[in-house]
């Protein structure tokens, strides 16, 4: 894995050459090395070790998906922002089956850091509201289920959020 500026020098050198290619009436080479170029700039963007930690969980490989995120060493230097908050919130979702004291720092600093899709985040704040529940905060697992439901826009929480109500009902 390399350093996120790493990963934009190599852009920039292989576009610089490509482009010397293309002078040098080598054309079919430095299309080539533009195009090789592109694979940089995605994984500046989109994070090889965060991507293939979502493909381990979604095939239900919890430790298949943490070894992954382990070999991100230094995620405030390696990962962009939305990318740390990923990183936050996969690990989120990893250790809420043992510790939710752990699993709500993971979370809160996923939804500080940002989702980029909503969905993402209507989860991370419906996690939380379940944490809060389960600590016997009701006034802001009220507020965070309302937050969660603003965010689930296609109603595929819709259930998750009924049973966290109806339990909150009872406390």
């Amino acid at each position: 894995m390399f350093h996120k500026n790493i990963k934009l020098i190599i852009a920039g050198l292989l576009i610089a050459l490509g482009i010397y290619q293309i002078v040098d009436r080598s054309v079919g080479n430095g299309i080539f090395l533009i195009l090789f170029s592109s694979i940089f700039i995605l994984l500046y963007f989109k994070n090889e070790m965060i991507l293939l930690a979502f493909l381990k969980l979604r095939k239900q490989d919890m430790d298949g998906a943490k070894k992954w995120l382990d070999k991100i060493s230094n995620p405030e230097t390696a990962l962009i922002r939305k990318q740390q908050g990923y990183y936050n919130y996969l690990n989120g979702i990893m250790v809420s089956q043992t510790n939710l004291s752990q699993a709500e720092k993971f979370f809160k600093k996923a939804v500080e850091l940002g989702l980029s899709m909503d969905q993402d985040m209507a989860l991370a704040k419906l996690q939380l509201a379940g944490i809060a529940m389960s600590k016997r905060r009701k006034i802001e697992a009220t507020k965070l289920l309302a937050e969660a439901k603003k965010l689930d826009k296609h109603g595929m929480l819709k259930d998750q959020m009924k049973m966290l109500k109806d339990q909150m009902k009872k406390i």
